[in-house]
């Protein structure tokens, strides 16, 4: 059985609370029980993550580069900062989607810049929470 992870950095434990004009009224557990509809689906087995540490993010895309095929992350405030996790990504043979619940380029300036897109096979911004539903079936699309 194909693993797939789904990553969530610093904040996400809050969605649905924080900013919901800018981030939407779903929940990370509205957003973890559609990603787990897909990979059912798929026959796929789901690993879901949330962190506000950075090592912890790290940790698990190394844990990944063992089991899974694919990495769907959104890496939050992270993006814009860490050539920590961009270098573990870049570890990591398998597929990579990056997810950003807003539009990041209608944003402030210092959003605009992506460590992680670098990286990543596919970005998607501005889908609201949709956006990782839509990461993860192109995932499980080429890793059919």
């Amino acid at each position: 059985m194909k693993t797939v992870y789904v990553l969530n950095g610093p904040n996400l434990n809050l969605l649905g609370k924080r900013q919901p004009e800018i981030y939407g009224r779903e929940t990370l557990a509205d957003v973890e029980a559609a990603c787990r509809k897909l990979t059912d689906a798929a026959g796929m087995e789901l690993r879901f993550h949330q962190s506000n540490a950075e090592f912890q993010l790290i940790d698990w895309i190394h844990e990944a580069r063992e089991t899974a095929c694919g990495i769907v992350i959104n890496p939050a405030a992270f993006t814009h900062t860490s050539v920590a996790i961009l270098d573990a990504l870049n570890a990591f043979d398998g597929l990579v989607f990056e997810v950003h619940i807003s539009n990041v380029h209608k944003r402030e300036s210092f959003r605009h810049h992506s460590y992680v897109s670098l990286r990543a096979d596919g970005v998607l911004a501005g889908c609201g929470v949709q956006g990782y539903e839509l990461a993860l079936q192109r995932l499980i699309r080429l890793a059919a």
